[in-house]
């Protein structure tokens, strides 16, 4: 599956840099947990953590999976 670009530079800028603070987001969750360490945490910090990952690759790839299913992005 090819993916086309549907994306630009600041597109792309933005994709990546929300994809890095979300994966600080959930280290530190799994760091400090929250509110207490539990299940719950560990949970929120890996999805926290798969959506980052996945901006990361949209950021490299110059797609946006919004873009891609018709909705328009105002960046």
């Amino acid at each position: 599956m090819a993916f086309q670009c549907n994306i630009g530079r600041t597109g792309r800028i933005v994709r990546a840099i929300s994809g890095v603070l979300l994966i600080g987001c959930g280290a530190v969750l799994i760091w400090r947990g929250w509110p207490t360490p539990g299940p719950a945490a560990l949970w929120l910090a890996g999805g926290l953590s798969l959506a980052g990952l996945f901006q990361i690759v949209e950021a490299a790839a110059g797609w946006c999976a919004l873009r891609a299913m018709g909705y328009r992005t105002p960046v």
